[in-house]
């Protein structure tokens, strides 16, 4: 299992923040592994709600679908599944000024079968990305 934490700052309104970050097909945005992500379903995004996400990862594309699990006024987990992998995308938002919101992203990827072994290896390019959503981030969410 590996477990990353990262802390930025979206320069949005915390209310603004939760609901851009609750439509998961954002990533395409904020996650520089993500190639598409796609509501799978209709309706509002409350949990429930599932998006097809295609990421590419050391130079392979793998698919997993993600659930938004929990939506509440400064919190949101997601989690993603496929054959190899168990995905939580944990995001927890505080107001760091009228205009501008804290948030803690935490990630645990826990993989499945023979991906167990692999997991010590996967370590520091799972912190690189980390690394960069964490600057993609501020970035994206200022526009």
């Amino acid at each position: 299992m590996i477990h990353v934490t990262r802390t930025m700052l979206v320069p949005r309104p915390m209310e603004d923040a939760v609901t851009y970050f609750a439509d998961f097909a954002h990533t395409q945005e904020w996650d520089p592994a993500t190639v598409s992500c796609v509501r799978l379903d209709r309706g509002p995004v409350e949990p429930g709600a599932r998006w097809r996400n295609l990421s590419r990862f050391r130079g392979r594309t793998s698919e997993l679908e993600y659930c938004l699990d929990v939506r509440q006024a400064d919190h949101l987990v997601f989690t993603g599944r496929n054959g190899t992998v168990h995905v939580t995308d944990d995001l927890r938002f505080t107001p760091a000024s009228p205009e501008s919101t804290r948030l803690t992203y935490e990630a645990t990827f826990a993989f499945k079968g023979v991906a167990r072994l692999a997991a010590p290896f996967l370590r520091g390019e799972v912190d690189r990305l980390a690394d960069d959503v964490a600057a993609a981030v501020p970035r994206v969410t200022a526009r």
